[in-house]
């Protein structure tokens, strides 16, 4: 339903599928600019890195770990951070470190930076990671707090905060999607808060709607996107959608206007 949608490009935050290349596939076939950085879950329970290798050979440079993926119409830089995280500070597994080394926590951050700096000044910058940072809150409701197991904590990536962190010697990001940890809590606990505005400007936003497709009151299915608009350098617009399958609009949670305050 993505050509309904009337989207400029499209943004995966991973965990596609347990290491299934279908979906993969899928998505190497859209015609709209994308975006990938695979999830922890995505190595399936491969440990060799066999079967990671084989989505990235076929994402090609639509996956964005450590590197650049920009486009010129619309004219945006996506900054991928470190693929296939976990949270809980920094770890790479065994399927990671197969295919891409033994890359350490500073190694990390300075790779996200580099590709950041690649950004030119007038285009928005945007950091895509599967896990978000730290520093989001260690409350179980957090964007990134650890909701099934106590003490809640702040489950975020420490690589990542330290990218962004730096990252504002020379230009902070614009924005910073992410996803992993859910949307509805564990042990009916509640629900997640999705976003955050930090003192520098920076929006975060979670975008791990679990299950992404559903019912609604009608029986009729829909799908959740996360959405979010620009103009020039600034978001305008971030909320969360449920779609129906003919691409119209059935509901929209609005987590951030322009101009607006409070924003949830």
């Amino acid at each position: 339903m993505a050509p309904q949608l009337g989207a400029d490009a499209l943004l995966f935050v991973g965990d596609l599928s347990d290491g299934d290349l279908r979906l993969v596939k899928r998505i190497t076939q859209l015609t709209c600019p994308v975006a990938v950085i695979l999830g922890n879950h995505d190595r399936g329970k491969d440990r060799s890195g066999a079967r990671l290798q084989q989505q990235l050979t076929l994402l090609g440079d639509r996956h964005c770990a450590w590197a650049l993926r920009a486009w010129h119409a619309p004219a945006v830089g996506i900054v991928g951070a470190r693929p296939c995280s976990a949270g809980g500070g920094f770890h790479l597994s065994q399927a990671v470190q197969a295919v891409y080394g033994p890359v350490t926590e500073e190694e990390s951050a300075r790779r996200i930076v580099e590709a950041a700096c690649r950004v030119p000044n007038d285009w928005p910058l945007v950091v895509l990671a599967h896990c978000g940072p730290t520093g989001l809150g260690s409350e179980a409701s957090s964007p990134c707090g650890r909701d099934w197991k106590k003490p809640a904590i702040d489950w975020g990536d420490r690589d990542l905060a330290l990218a962004l962190e730096r990252m504002k010697e020379r230009r902070r990001a614009d924005l910073v999607v992410f996803g992993h940890m859910h949307h509805h809590l564990r042990g009916g606990q509640g629900e997640r808060i999705t976003f955050h505005r930090d003192r520098a400007g920076t929006l975060y936003v979670n975008a791990a709607c679990v299950p992404r497709t559903g019912l609604d009151a009608s029986g009729e299915p829909l799908h959740h996107f996360t959405w979010v608009e620009f103009e020039g350098t600034v978001p305008t617009l971030v909320s969360h959608r449920w779609y129906r399958p003919q691409g119209d609009l059935a509901y929209e949670q609005t987590l951030h206007r322009a101009g607006v305050q409070g924003g949830i």
